[in-house]
């Protein structure tokens, strides 16, 4: 290879690289947006007149629109290309955050809400279909972990960051600057992001296009990944963003602070673990057992977080009332650990599928992803109301290790 090749290499995977992180800023500034109402809940509820658990089902607009949008996003990822995707979406969300900044009750609150949920499921496709599109399996392996892990960080930015500004200007500061946040990541997608036409352009009708989302998604090839995103991201995201405050602080005793101090160390693992997860694989190569083997360990330490309730087998074995915090601490660095083997579900359907239709596979994951955090939310409501929250914690290790087997099941022959 001559310098001048060398050169124009290094070059091309530098301009992929900025490309990739500008388009991972879109993530991150999805996941802030998605639980800024979990930290202003009260304050908004006050401001609308209405209930704080009305306007926590109300909130619920957001996953189901982002799921429902999989489908004709990812279409149009096949169809148009990443860029104009990318803007697009990110003018969406700008727009979204506006309106819910700006609402002055429920309804217009959740249109709000639709509108970003619509807007903002593409985040982690954009990247994703252009790393999928762009590198080979391996490098897209470590690239899918290293792209989630930046969109965890909007995860911290939502906590004591966004709580100070909510506290000292206003549950409506936090869209705005999102909104602010939108127009400079859309600069970015723009100036980084190059004007690629998609590859084996499909010029079919929208219409067969998102039939052929679903019909991927069904497939023998991809169905035991479908069935593992259905619980794998739902899990992590459930528990960090519903059940785990109330575990540590109704079942453990814990502040609010100190619940919040534990999170933040299971949002840290949660951040790091893609990116490990990721290095693991280029380097053992061995996808299927590191995907499943993570997956039953989640499965198990959730469990074991269960069981050291109250009454239950692990307090019981070691003779105490109840198992430490420390205890519960070291369960949730390593569940974040353990369950950050989700992004390989990416590489792996970038493994069964031709590159013409990685946008449709990818965005048949990603559905899964969030129609099982819709459903694993509102699922562990009824499990918790009936038997509790160490019931709620079984629950999910049991459709873990459900989503596992099934996975094992299906992908004997990768």
């Amino acid at each position: 290879m001559t310098a001048v090749a060398t050169d124009e290499a290094g070059d091309g995977t530098r301009a992929l690289i900025l490309a990739l992180l500008a388009l991972a800023c879109g993530h991150m500034l999805s996941t802030l947006l998605r639980t800024i109402p979990a930290v202003s809940l009260d304050l908004m509820a006050a401001d609308f007149r209405i209930e704080p658990q009305a306007l926590a089902s109300l909130t619920s607009v957001y996953p189901f629109a982002f799921a429902a949008a999989q489908i004709p996003v990812g279409a149009a990822m096949d169809r148009f290309g990443v860029r104009p995707v990318s803007l697009s979406l990110l003018v969406g969300t700008v727009v979204g955050a506006i309106v819910s900044g700006f609402a002055t009750g429920p309804e217009s609150f959740a249109a709000g809400q639709v509108l970003l949920g619509v807007a903002t499921s593409g985040m982690l496709m954009c990247p994703m279909t252009l790393a999928a599109k762009q590198l080979s399996a391996a490098r897209f392996g470590l690239w899918s972990g290293a792209i989630l892990s930046i969109g965890n960080i909007g995860m911290l930015l939502s906590s004591s960051p966004l709580a100070f500004v909510v506290d000292h200007y206003g549950w409506r500061a936090g869209f705005w600057i999102s909104a602010v946040a939108g127009v400079a990541v859309a600069f970015a997608v723009f100036a980084l992001v190059p004007n690629q036409p998609a590859e084996h352009k499909d010029d079919s009708s929208p219409l067969s296009q998102m039939i052929e989302v679903l019909r991927l998604g069904f497939s023998r090839p991809l169905r035991g990944l479908i069935a593992l995103a259905l619980v794998s991201l739902a899990t992590s995201l459930v528990l960090r963003g519903l059940w785990g405050g109330p575990w540590l602080m109704q079942v453990k005793g814990l502040t609010r602070v100190e619940a919040g101090n534990q999170l933040g160390a299971f949002t840290i693992a949660m951040i790091i673990g893609p990116l490990l997860i990721g290095m693991i694989d280029r380097k053992v190569g061995r996808r299927r057992e590191l995907v499943a083997g993570a997956h039953l360990t989640g499965a198990l330490l959730l469990a074991l977080m269960a069981l050291g309730a109250p009454n239950y087998a692990v307090s019981l074995l070691l003779g105490v009332p109840v198992m430490p915090p420390q205890y519960d601490l070291v369960l949730f660095v390593l569940i974040g650990l353990a369950t950050s083997a989700q992004p390989l579900l990416f590489g792996m359907s970038r493994q069964l599928v031709d590159a013409q239709v990685a946008g449709k596979a990818l965005a048949a994951i990603n559905l899964a992803f969030f129609l099982g955090v819709a459903l694993m939310q509102s699922t562990t409501g009824a499990v918790a109301a009936l038997a509790g929250l160490p019931a709620v914690l079984l629950f999910m290790a049991a459709a873990l290790l459900l989503g596992s087997l099934i996975f094992l099941a299906y992908t004997r022959s990768v």
